[in-house]
């Protein structure tokens, strides 16, 4: 950890002051109040013309909530995500939870990168070139899908950890993060970050990783565009990109082959399947019995409106669940993956970020930093003996 002088006339500090401000929707007139100066005087502190003081940064760093230390180290400023999702999110009534969200996301990648930074372990993206949405939105999803599966060398069984395939296998910075009810995920891409994704913490666990799913298809066809994902139920009109994410979401995570033959080998072949087997195959491909259902309908291996009926007769997923004894799946609520969490506990354990870092970077409490880097350390340790 360096000790040496912060330079105060670094440009990379002085955007990063005006980046902070601006993601926070902060005037220039507001912050100078603040600072007890005149507007001009932070217009010409913003652009250099005038020496900023060290008590004039702390002052600013603690109105931003930001740490000196990350304002003022030397690698070059990632383009704001947050700032990427100010129009997409003035268009909704929950901008200011938006805003939040988007500035916890711009942080929590940026700490996701600076410790890459210190132990020399880059993520290894594999980027596909961009799709184009044309033709076909199914069959272009259907294609889309089988053949990143196929890139990735997937198969065409469930998928148990969507999360990590995507972060380790794809390069995606993965983040489960609390949403607005209705928002289901965001997406945001930087040449230097990459792709990031906060999926909404509160959801449920299938609905989880359905959103994965949707995510990345934005990522396949619409890397350049920050994305707010609504629920599907909120749209008058579907625009033709989010259908087709929800498209290759489907056949991504239930591809056609595998469905169909899990569906012929363990569950009921014929026009009318039992509850039990729809329940206990939904749980299998880790997706919502709707989901399952409407795939099965899709893919004509049960009648049309099967689904429907039965939630005219009152289906109730919840205690047929219970009755079944089938695992309860509780919400990702992780708010950084596995992988995040190993580079912090390494850095920590080599003595490149202090115990004060650790739960900054993991958003804990120093008690529990503490105590799950003594756990996976532990851990680690059986494993090499």
């Amino acid at each position: 950890m360096s000790s040496e002088p912060i330079d105060l006339t670094s440009p990379l500090l002085l955007e990063r002051l005006r980046r902070a401000r601006t993601d926070l929707g902060l005037s220039q007139e507001v912050v100078a109040e603040h600072l007890g100066m005149a507007r001009t005087t932070l217009i010409s502190i913003e652009s250099g013309q005038r020496r900023l003081q060290q008590e004039e940064l702390a002052s600013l760093a603690e109105l931003y909530g930001e740490r000196i230390e990350d304002l003022s180290r030397p690698e070059p400023a990632p383009r704001p995500l947050a700032a990427q999702f100010r129009t997409p999110a003035s268009r909704l009534p929950e901008e200011g939870e938006l805003r939040t969200a988007s500035l916890l996301l711009q942080r929590l990648a940026e700490d996701y990168v600076a410790l890459e930074r210190l132990l020399d372990a880059p993520l290894i993206g594999r980027h596909p070139p961009p799709l184009a949405l044309e033709g076909d939105l199914d069959r272009r999803a259907k294609i889309a899908a089988d053949e990143e599966r196929r890139r990735l060398g997937l198969g065409d069984g469930p998928l148990p950890h969507v999360r990590e395939i995507l972060e380790i296998e794809v390069g995606m910075r993965i983040f489960a993060v609390p949403l607005p009810a209705r928002i289901a995920g965001l997406f945001a891409f930087d040449r230097e970050i990459g792709p990031c994704v906060a999926i909404n913490s509160d959801q449920r666990w299938e609905r989880q990783r359905w959103s994965l799913a949707h995510e990345y298809a934005h990522f396949l066809t619409r890397r350049d565009r920050p994305e707010i994902t609504v629920s599907l139920i909120h749209y008058r009109r579907v625009p033709a990109s989010e259908r087709f994410a929800d498209l290759f979401a489907r056949h991504f995570l239930m591809p056609a082959g595998g469905l169909e033959r899990s569906w012929h080998s363990l569950g009921d072949s014929g026009a009318a399947p039992t509850v039990a087997t729809l329940l206990a195959q939904a749980d299998w491909w880790g997706v919502s019995v709707q989901a399952f259902a409407l795939s099965l309908e899709q893919e004509r291996l049960i009648r049309p409106g099967t689904y429907d009926r039965l939630q005219a007769q009152g289906l109730a997923v919840d205690e047929a669940r219970a009755l079944l004894d089938l695992p309860e799946h509780k919400p990702d609520d992780q708010l950084v993956g596995r992988r995040m969490r190993m580079l912090a506990v390494s850095a920590y354990a080599g003595g490149l970020v202090s115990e004060e870092r650790l739960a900054e970077i993991l958003r804990m409490t120093p008690d529990a930093s503490r105590q799950l880097a003594t756990q996976l350390l532990s851990s680690l340790d059986e494993n090499l003996q």
